[in-house]
């Protein structure tokens, strides 16, 4: 590790940056350092503006995908390097609006209903009916389910907050349905590693697996799940016409 990523990661560490913010940052300051094949120490504004003319016109990256670069080069010429010239230099792109794309109830149930595996099931619905963050539904430990008070208790959510969401009957008569059959210990969604939670990766892959089987036209993300208003009438049960075989 260089002694300028070293420092970096100690800027962001004493600020409590988020662990996924402090990765992409890294991520960003790297691929900026080879693009130039120079360390950033050695760089100014005009070879921040180049690069970001690079990341639009060559790469044809989206606006949010530049505005992730140009944080990260902010956080790193005014924090950790001190440079006098102004960091409004950096510009950060204007993020066009667009309307969500709303999916229908029937639509939602379609998608669910195709989910093989009873913990991907299981996981999918709490982003969608406790309108969850993927990093948050990963990280929920079995002793977060509140069933005296239909709570969920999240752990360091965005901005390294903790607070509790509201757990619906239905969202609790799936994820009981689910601890009977897989059990699990210490984290509520466990991942192949031992004592590890399920990734971001492993959800993202159930989720377009299901979308593909569900036949449903709109685009689905475990993230675009949490902004899909839960229906009422929402199943309660495992995916219809699944094997999933539940202890007496």
């Amino acid at each position: 590790m260089t002694p300028l990523r070293q420092r970096m990661l100690e800027d962001m560490g004493v600020r409590n940056l988020a662990e996924n913010t402090q990765t992409s940052y890294l991520l960003q300051v790297s691929a900026y350092a080879k693009y130039f094949r120079r360390s950033p120490e050695l760089l100014g504004p005009e070879d921040v503006r180049t690069y970001q003319i690079y990341l639009l016109k060559t790469r044809m990256l989206s606006p949010g995908s530049i505005s992730i670069a140009a944080a990260a080069l902010r956080f790193l010429y005014r924090v950790t390097l001190k440079r006098d010239w102004s960091v409004d230099e950096i510009p950060m792109p204007k993020r066009p609006f667009k309307l969500p794309i709303i999916l229908s109830p029937e639509e939602v149930h379609q998608f669910l209903n195709s989910v093989e595996s009873i913990k991907h099931h299981a996981i999918l619905t709490t982003l969608y009916a406790a309108g969850l963050r993927i990093s948050e539904a990963t990280h929920l430990r079995v002793t977060d389910v509140d069933s005296q008070r239909m709570m969920l208790r999240v752990d360091q959510g965005k901005g390294r907050k903790d607070r509790y969401v509201m757990l619906s009957p239905c969202l609790l008569d799936t994820l009981r349905a689910y601890w009977r059959v897989a059990r699990p210990k210490l984290w509520l969604f466990p991942g192949d590693l031992p004592g590890k939670p399920i990734s971001r990766e492993a959800v993202g892959q159930a989720c377009q697996k299901a979308l593909r089987a569900s036949g449903v036209q709109k685009p689905i993300t475990p993230h675009s799940l949490r902004h899909y208003l839960p229906s009422l009438t929402m199943s309660c049960k495992p995916p219809i016409g699944r094997s999933f075989v539940l202890p007496a």
